[in-house]
């Protein structure tokens, strides 16, 4: 969309978001090192922002994607294509920053809009651009349904299942990673017959319209095998390293009675079981470690050269 604010009026919702989310990063490393001029300049800017977002941003069911330079909104339900966009809502949530009624009311608008299950499909946006009088760029240049226009992103794809795994929707989260997984979607001949493409790496895209529905497009160089190999580490089974600190935060599906991670810390394994026997979606109610019971849902690493081995229940 590379002709939205192209003569610098124009704004972008979601990347809005995406620079809450960078500041909300960044700004701590200015103040490790004692830049408070920085930091507050920062953190000032994202509260504006997020105000501003939250004023003009909010289409009434979701959040706009963008405004083109003569103010005309992008991914409102005034447009006739490209009326609502996944990644403005997906960030809204994964920047923590969008009103949490107003995000969760968008999150389900992706639901209904834009994860088309009988297809395997979490669309970018839709409809399509075809025939609008505006010029968004070179996105609309593909087909109609064909890469970004309108087909599923995979990038945005993923941040679809990361902000509904933050939001706590562990079944939803589980049907989602399903209907990524490569290995899934080529489990039948219709399905293999349908993708064209190799189903052992991630596609960048997969078209949406016909008749191309379920095509895959370009392989082995997307961005997007990297999300979904964190998506599914650390948004779904909760696996979260930080320096010498390992939490666990899993959202997995209500289904899920147990599962196991072998965890190698430098020259120490770490043997992990996480059990789920009340059919919980979230939260972590018992960590134990080497026998000796927790507090919360993280410990410290050690770098010991043994072999340790934590113990998960989940529940409340």
């Amino acid at each position: 969309m590379n002709r939205v604010g192209h003569e610098g009026r124009g704004e972008s919702v979601w990347l809005g978001w995406f620079l809450i989310a960078t500041i909300a990063k960044f700004a701590p490393l200015a103040d490790e090192h004692n830049d408070n001029i920085h930091a507050k300049r920062w953190r000032d800017h994202a509260t504006a922002l997020k105000t501003a977002i939250e004023t003009v941003g909010w289409d009434g069911n979701w959040y706009r994607r963008a405004y083109f330079d003569n103010g005309t909104p992008l991914g409102s339900s005034s447009n006739t294509e490209c009326r609502i966009d996944s990644i403005a809502q997906s960030w809204s949530v994964i920047s923590g920053a969008g009103d949490p009624d107003r995000a969760r009311q968008a999150m389900s608008a992706v639901d209904d809009y834009l994860v088309r299950t009988g297809d395997d499909l979490i669309l970018l946006f839709t409809p399509p651009f075809e025939r609008t009088s505006f010029d968004p760029g070179y996105i609309k240049g593909y087909l109609p349904g064909v890469r970004e226009n309108g087909g599923q992103y995979t990038h945005a794809a993923v941040w679809v299942l990361i902000a509904n795994a933050m939001l706590g929707a562990g079944d939803k989260v589980g049907e989602l990673f399903k209907m990524l997984n490569p290995i899934d979607r080529t489990a039948s001949r219709a399905g293999a017959f349908a993708y064209k493409v190799e189903p052992y790496v991630i596609a960048a895209d997969i078209y949406g319209e016909p008749p191309h529905t379920r095509r895959g497009g370009w392989t082995w160089y997307t961005g997007a095998a990297g999300w979904l190999y964190q998506a599914g580490l650390e948004s779904i089974l909760g696996f979260q390293v930080r320096a010498d600190k390992l939490t666990l935060k899993p959202c997995v599906p209500r289904t899920w009675r147990s599962y196991e991670i072998t965890y190698r810390y430098q020259q120490s394994t770490y043997l992990i079981t996480v059990d789920n026997p009340n059919a919980m979606s979230v939260g972590v109610s018992r960590l134990v470690l080497d026998g000796v019971p927790q507090l919360g849902d993280t410990i410290a690493l050690s770098d010991d050269g043994l072999s340790h081995r934590i113990h998960a229940i989940m529940g409340d």
